[in-house]
């Protein structure tokens, strides 16, 4: 009788009062690891974009065997499931961070796993940029370089805004997933409390936790795009 009355009460509902004490700290975690990891991937993303862009079949310098590679490897890291990526990656997050479990451990793989998200998303944002811009820069006289800087990412910004927003809302995903392996979060109290403990409350509290989370980033960087679109602006 005694068992059954503890199993009962093991499987009762947590208070809101502690819901709420487990998933603020939670929450804080997952935008610790979703901001850091979508700044470094924006940060070693872009650039590889750019690489692409410039060495694909009508760049600017086609470099066609440089340009496969660098495809093969994005479509790899691409394809890449994430927890396997978590998994492979774990002497290189020991290396770096002294630690495989925890938020900072957590922010390598969701970091090496955007970058090649990124770069494929930049490299289709800026082959949308009118050849004919492109085209008056090279005819100035204009470096590379400045192309790039003035030209390709000036006239992009509100896409690649766009793009990075992609990105970080599909890291609150990912961020969800390294819970389960210790990675921390929102997903670390789903996992750990909500389902291992057959508790629905927690459960179904983080997940409406984390659509809200990922609405919001949502929200947050359409705003910036619009606000930074120069075309918009000029034809309001």
């Amino acid at each position: 009788m005694t068992v059954d009355v503890l199993a009962q009460s093991a499987r009762e509902p947590t208070p809101w009062g502690e819901v709420v004490e487990l998933l603020v700290p939670a929450t804080g975690e997952t935008l610790y690891m979703v901001g850091v990891s979508t700044v470094l991937a924006a940060v070693f993303g872009i650039p590889l974009g750019v690489l692409l862009h410039l060495t694909a079949p009508g760049g600017l310098h086609p470099r066609p065997t440089v340009h496969r590679v660098l495809g093969a490897i994005v479509d790899l890291g691409r394809a890449m499931p994430f927890l396997v990526l978590l998994v492979l990656l774990l002497s290189v997050t020991r290396f770096l961070v002294g630690s495989t479990i925890g938020p900072t451990a957590a922010i390598v793989p969701l970091a090496v796993g955007a970058v090649p998200f990124v770069g494929r998303l930049v490299q289709n944002v800026l082959a949308e940029v009118h050849v004919a811009v492109v085209e008056a820069a090279v005819t100035t006289g204009a470096t590379t370089l400045k192309i790039v800087r003035s030209v390709l990412l000036r006239e992009s910004v509100p896409a690649l805004i766009g793009a990075i927003g992609v990105t970080a809302i599909a890291l609150v995903g990912y961020s969800a997933m390294a819970g389960v392996v210790g990675g921390g979060g929102l997903g670390d109290v789903a996992v750990r409390i909500g389902y291992q403990r057959f508790d629905s409350r927690v459960l179904w509290a983080t997940v409406i936790v984390l659509a809200v989370l990922t609405s919001i980033v949502q929200l947050g960087f359409s705003f910036a795009a619009r606000r930074l679109d120069r075309r918009r602006h000029a034809t309001a």
